[in-house]
């Protein structure tokens, strides 16, 4: 009996709704994934450290900017953007440099573009204004680190670090090409499946909220002008989705959310979540990044209105 009441509701007409949006964003997402894990593995893999540092500009100004713009030349999740940036800071990369690397490398880089611009087809303004946003949000938070953070806020000394630098140093000199070529898809294949559980975590959880919240209380929030904008910083702190793949969840909700709350779940998301803060705070110390967090925070929530206000109306 019980075997039967359970094929009657695998059946049902929700269940049918909502193997349908988690399969169509599952399906939209992962060529994305791929491409956006081979490109950070062979980065990863072949491109050293000293290759980014040696074309930082001194002035601050032009730092910032160039950290902005470094994601086009080196698309890189924030999974692996941390633990390379790091070691640039033990190697000399001013933190407020390195920080915007951190906030802006997942986002503005062309194939995160790539695939928002394919999940808002009908909206692309969703996909410039997305670019436009993190680089506006970059540029102050850098500038107010620059201004305010004069200490080195790494958790540990150089000291600490010396082994591990030298061990990731032997994976880039040594080996020939044989042993970077293993190294490459033993880094992709790690990625893909730490990024995927992600993408199915909050493929699930989109289809769920779709299906089975109440349209009214969905559209309630979703038509709020700040509480929309919360919801869905909220929402992308919890599913820590990966770049590559999170404009298909937020596209999911085009009917529900104004397009200035979307705007916040894709720049917010890849800027801050419960995966990276943990990540930053095995490198960084807890008062930096709770600075760093609250910045983000009112720095995103406040350009977004400012961009929904003025482009998304």
């Amino acid at each position: 009996m019980p075997s039967v009441s359970l094929a009657h509701f695998l059946q049902t007409e929700q269940m049918q709704s909502f193997k349908t949006i988690f399969v169509s964003i599952l399906l939209e997402a992962i060529p994305f994934i791929i491409l956006g894990v081979l490109l950070s593995s062979l980065l990863q893999t072949f491109v050293s450290e000293q290759t980014i540092r040696r074309f930082i500009p001194k002035n601050p100004i032009l730092g910032i900017l160039f950290a902005c713009l470094l994601g086009i030349l080196f698309p890189m999740c924030e999974c692996g953007m941390i633990p390379v940036v790091r070691r640039l800071i033990l190697k000399g990369m001013p933190v407020y440099i390195a920080v915007v690397f951190i906030i802006t490398g997942p986002i503005i880089n062309p194939v995160v573009f790539a695939a928002t611009f394919m999940a808002f087809r009908n909206h692309p303004t969703i996909a410039y204004s997305r670019m436009g946003l993190a680089f506006a949000a970059a540029v102050i938070i850098g500038l107010i680190l620059y201004r305010f953070i004069k200490r080195n806020p790494l958790r540990n000394s150089r000291a600490n670090f010396s082994n591990q630098e030298d061990w990731e140093g032997h994976q880039h000199q040594g080996g020939g090409i044989s042993s970077k070529i293993n190294t490459f898809f033993v880094h992709a294949s790690n990625e893909f499946f730490e990024m995927g559980k992600y993408l199915v975590f909050g493929s699930m959880l989109t289809a769920l909220i779709q299906i089975f919240m109440q349209r009214e209380s969905l559209l309630a929030i979703g038509q709020g002008p700040l509480s929309s904008h919360l919801f869905m910083m909220g929402f992308a702190y919890i599913l820590s989705l990966c770049s590559t793949s999170d404009a298909f969840v937020a596209s999911s909700f085009q009917t529900s959310f104004t397009s200035g709350s979307l705007l916040t779940f894709l720049v917010f998301g890849p800027m801050l979540d419960f995966k990276s803060t943990l990540m930053l705070l095995s490198v960084f110390k807890s008062k930096f990044v709770l600075i760093l967090s609250v910045l983000i925070i009112i720095t995103v929530l406040a350009c977004s209105l400012l961009f929904e206000h003025l482009f998304l109306l």
